[in-house]
């Protein structure tokens, strides 16, 4: 049994017990449903030959039975039917909860290389399609391999000739479905790669709605989405051509088994072979014997989607993380924030340039550090391997003396507080957003945070104050207003070291006045890093560090490294002109 067989039947595991209650209803209902044939049977071959009062009452006692039967019969696919959708349900939603808890769990390096549309497809329409195999495919096979083996046993029993040549159409009706199942299973495949294309598209497109309309691109995005929309039309109309072929053949199948059954059954009556009561019982049970190939189609159909769903989903989950604890990985206490980069080289993938080579930079627990330099020579790389966002290739981060990858990635990463440039803030309310940085955290502390992030004011001007529903990413708010929430965030989580990444570059010089002050109380004792675009906030860095292509180019306060005229010089020149 391959690992991914073992993985699939693992959801079972923890719902044994309904899984086999729902399959023993639904032998039960299999096994009622071979009854009614013979029962038929038994009252027209044998009951009617024999006294008419007497027959009356077997009659009579039989009706019963079936009645009864009926009752037990629906009773039973009322359980499977309720109970085995739940049961698909509820598996399904472990295997959704899995998924994310590993999608939480990769690295930045897998989501540079991911489309949220498409991710997005995998944890809700793959694994719903894959639900219903969870409780459809054992439960209609193990109906259908009943129905199919009694029917052949009883018709054996009835007459062997017969039953054997209908049995010659099943080779050929085998052969045929294989073939078109090929078929039918490539094409499902690519209309689950092409749905999740048209769900990238469309993701991508409404998220860049402002600025879709504000280039009047809207036709643009059109054309775009039309092109995505035609291939999966495409792909579709190839699966329902496949789907035509087989549901068209099979019929055909069907239709000679019944022309069969009829033509070599009156044959067999007119030689005394076969009675009349017989030939209705055998064409009673071809349609038991026919009903698993009528609806090979469907269940075709639903497990090729099914595993489909299955092989995307186990694509994400074998994904090793590359960046997780090591297994001695410690819980670092009292961080004082002292950092040091000791030859470090990163690159982002084997194929590509290193980004960083030979960084080697001592930083002291409380230092404010400037990083700057031209677009591209590794400012943000730099400060995203602190966090162990990526790992570096070469060399080693030291936090107060400790390699990095020997603190578990909890402790490390709740030590650290990130202002970005684009402000992430969830839909909801500014309470909600705020507390985001400490979860526990009460409605007194989050207001103390906001009013050291110079936020409580435009806060209490909002429609509801902290309760106020903000949209989906802060729609509602001004730059300023949304830097200010994610540097009230920053303040509650209250962490020794900070990590500044050009957070006041696209604001205006009001906000950037109020949101730099607030930059600067939060920095206040922390060991800080400030990725700088404008070189007239970082004037009062305790340490300016230029980075280019070749590494660390030059390092000094902004004075020192004004008067030394190289690389900071000519920026600030060049800055200081344009402006």
């Amino acid at each position: 049994m391959n690992n991914r067989l073992k993985k699939f039947l693992s959801y079972y595991k923890p719902y044994l017990r309904l899984f086999s209650a729902v399959l023993t209803c639904t032998l039960i209902v299999s096994v009622i449903s071979l009854s009614y044939p013979l029962l038929t049977r038994y009252i027209t071959k044998d009951v009617l030959e024999g006294n008419i009062s007497h027959a009356l009452n077997q009659i009579y006692i039989i009706g019963a039975l079936m009645l009864l039967l009926v009752l037990i019969q629906n009773a039973c696919n009322f359980f499977s039917d309720y109970q085995g959708h739940k049961l698909g349900a509820m598996m399904e939603s472990d295997m959704r909860s899995e998924l994310f808890d590993h999608l939480q769990k990769l690295s930045f390096r897998f989501y540079d290389k991911q489309k949220t549309g498409q991710l997005m497809s995998r944890i809700t329409n793959d694994l719903l399609l894959l639900s219903e195999l969870y409780h459809h495919g054992p439960e209609d096979y193990l109906r259908y391999l009943v129905k199919f083996i009694g029917a052949f046993v009883i018709l054996m029993m009835i007459n062997v000739k017969l039953t054997l040549a209908v049995f010659m159409f099943l080779p050929p009706m085998a052969f045929f479905a294989l073939i078109l199942n090929k078929r039918i299973n490539l094409a499902i495949k690519r209309n689950k790669a092409r749905i999740a294309d048209i769900n990238s598209q469309v993701e991508d497109s409404l998220s860049g709605i402002r600025v879709v309309k504000s280039f009047a691109n809207e036709d643009i995005e059109r054309e775009k989405f039309a092109y995505e929309n035609n291939r999966f039309l495409e792909s579709r109309k190839s699966t329902y051509r496949n789907e035509a072929y087989l549901y068209n053949g099979m019929e055909t199948f069907i239709q000679l088994i019944t022309i069969t059954v009829i033509v070599f059954g009156g044959v067999n009556i007119v030689n005394a072979s076969l009675d009349l009561a017989d030939l209705i019982t055998f064409l009673l049970y071809i349609g038991y014997l026919i009903e698993p190939l009528q609806k090979l189609t469907h269940m075709t159909m639903q497990y090729q989607e099914g595993i489909t769903g299955f092989e995307r989903f186990m694509e994400i989950l074998e994904i090793e993380p590359d960046i997780q604890d090591s297994r001695d990985a410690i819980d670092l206490k009292d961080v004082k924030g002292n950092i040091e980069f000791k030859n470090v080289g990163f690159k982002y993938l084997d194929t590509h340039d290193y980004v960083l080579e030979n960084i080697s930079l001592d930083v002291k627990a409380g230092d404010y550090i400037a990083l700057v330099g031209p677009s591209g020579a590794g400012k943000t790389t730099l400060c995203s391997l602190i966090p162990r966002f990526y790992d570096v290739r070469e060399g080693e981060i030291l936090l107060d003396g400790i390699n990095i990858k020997n603190i578990s990635l909890d402790t490390l990463r709740r030590n650290i507080g990130v202002v970005q440039q684009d402000v992430y803030l969830f839909a909801g309310t500014v309470l909600d957003n705020i507390r985001y940085g400490k979860p526990n955290a009460s409605k007194e502390e989050i207001i103390e945070a906001a009013i050291k992030a110079n936020a409580h004011n435009f806060i209490m001007g909002l429609p509801d104050g902290y309760e106020t529903d903000i949209g989906q990413r802060g729609v509602t708010l001004s730059g300023g207003q949304k830097q200010r929430l994610s540097i009230a965030r920053v303040f509650l989580k209250n962490p020794p070291i900070l990590i500044f990444d050009e957070a006041t570059s696209a604001l205006d010089n009001e906000s950037e006045r109020v949101v730099q002050k607030a930059l600067d109380d939060l920095a206040k004792n922390r060991t800080t890093f400030v990725i700088a675009h404008r070189l007239s906030t970082v004037r009062n860095a305790k340490r300016v560090v230029v980075l280019t292509d070749h590494g660390i180019d030059e390092e000094g306060t902004h004075e020192e490294l004004l008067a030394y005229e190289g690389t900071y010089a000519h920026l600030y020149q060049m800055q200081f002109k344009i402006s």
